[in-house]
């Protein structure tokens, strides 16, 4: 018989409102990014993250010129991947899964529903050692209206259905817009998974606005994963960088035991 291996993993998804303050008021970036270096995670899922605007560059002196994916990602996640949903004149953004696993393949899946809000389904599969398969994991940011939002909750499920093998692990994450909580029981109808802070608290996480959270937006969602731990990211060092505060949770991840064939 091999051996049993088990190890953690550590979540984080945010929704960093493009690297700016509540009301766009200064760039908070490089806090965002010193926050997350210090939390430590191994995989992270953010949305509104900016590819590119030529706008903020010009209005804010202290401006990253790159990618913000690339520049969160630094030297702490080697592994990450974009998915491009809003493309406009200025520039363009959408949702990043940054991994300090190799990343071994991904897809965004446009699930725009007006052209007011256009969102995706970022897909990656990851390769995280001791695992017998790929971690999957989908990182998205829904619509405001009700009636968009089941549309789009129905399309993350065909897509786990479609592209996310029963027995292997998976995490989705984002900002789900969705006060009233009803993401929650109609996505672990329809696929299965356990919202983390729900698990472990027993309701779920407020995170919106930042000064005085009071809408529950941001969530982490599991299947096939053990929930050891979950938190929302709050205290001095999280509050005033972006209008959302961050989602946390530790996971345990076990490999099958395999029996030796005689």
């Amino acid at each position: 018989m091999s051996e049993h291996r088990s190890q953690g993993l550590r979540v984080v998804s945010y929704n960093i409102h493009k690297g700016l303050t509540a009301g766009n008021l200064r760039v908070a970036l490089a806090r965002m990014r010193e926050a997350l270096r210090t939390l430590g995670p191994d995989l992270i899922l953010v949305q509104e993250v900016v590819g590119s605007h030529g706008g903020y560059a010009r209005r804010f002196s202290d401006w990253h010129a790159g990618a913000q994916f690339e520049f969160l990602a630094d030297s702490m996640w080697p592994h990450y991947a974009y998915g491009r949903n809003a493309v406009h004149a200025a520039g363009d953004h959408g949702n990043a899964i940054l991994s300090r696993f190799p990343i071994t393949a991904f897809e965004n899946i446009d699930i725009s529903m007006n052209r007011f809000e256009q969102r995706g389904i970022l897909h990656v599969e990851i390769d995280v050692p001791g695992l017998a398969c790929p971690l999957h994991a989908c990182c998205t940011h829904l619509n405001l209206l009700h009636g968009q939002r089941r549309r789009q909750l129905a399309a993350l499920a065909q897509r786990v259905h479609d592209a996310v093998p029963a027995h292997c692990p998976l995490v989705i994450g984002g900002d789900f817009n969705d006060w009233r909580t009803w993401a929650t029981l109609e996505l672990a109808r329809t696929i299965g998974v356990a919202e983390a802070y729900v698990h472990v608290h027993g309701r779920h996480a407020r995170t919106y606005p930042d000064w005085h959270p009071i809408l529950p937006l941001d969530r982490i969602y599991v299947r096939g994963l053990d929930i050891a731990g979950a938190r929302v990211l709050d205290g001095p060092a999280w509050r005033a960088m972006s209008d959302h505060l961050g989602v946390h949770v530790d996971l345990r991840l076990q490999a099958p035991v395999a029996t030796a064939h005689p």
